[in-house]
């Protein structure tokens, strides 16, 4: 079967076997290796991606599923060498220890804040709620729940700074 993607803004047209995973298809084929496979099962989290912007673990998706959608990976989530606001902000808390499951966990993480964007920063409860699908042997997790409070927090930095009314000099 011929499939049509959009991987990372480029259009790929390719035939797929039937049972071939979309993480085989990245990292194999595609030479998108930062999606990486952990487990196989679903489990991990190490293999999401984002497809049609919600994150989905690639080692659970036939490609064939994927057919007319838009993917991206961790290398299509910033431009050239400068990092996001949420992957900056793993870097300064230390949220990235071996970086193994750091891909999935910053595809996940970005649905999160996308999601939360137009409204409140999720709780610290809510962002652990929400790594339940990424699993991290080095961090403990407590200095990624810091890294996306820290992202959320220079997020609304700037909207803050907007509506603040502008000072005025009266000579």
């Amino acid at each position: 079967m011929n499939v049509e993607l959009n991987v990372n803004g480029v259009p790929e047209r390719f035939p797929a076997e039937p049972a071939e995973l979309l993480v085989e298809r990245l990292r194999d084929r595609l030479g998108l290796t930062g999606t990486k496979v952990g487990c196989d099962t679903g489990q991990c989290g190490s293999c999401v991606v984002r497809l049609d912007g919600r994150s989905v673990k690639s080692c659970l998706l036939l490609t064939v599923q994927a057919d007319g959608s838009r993917v991206t990976t961790i290398e299509g989530v910033a431009a050239g060498q400068d990092l996001t606001g949420l992957q900056e902000a793993l870097r300064q808390e230390h949220g990235t220890q071996c970086g193994f499951c750091t891909p999935g966990m910053v595809m996940s993480l970005g649905e999160l804040l996308d999601d939360s964007s137009q409204g409140p920063a999720p709780t610290e409860p809510e962002i652990r709620e929400w790594l339940t699908g990424n699993l991290c042997r080095c961090t403990g997790y407590h200095s990624v729940v810091r890294g996306v409070q820290r992202a959320c927090a220079a997020a609304a930095e700037p909207a803050a700074a907007a509506s603040r009314p502008a000072a005025t000099t009266e000579g």
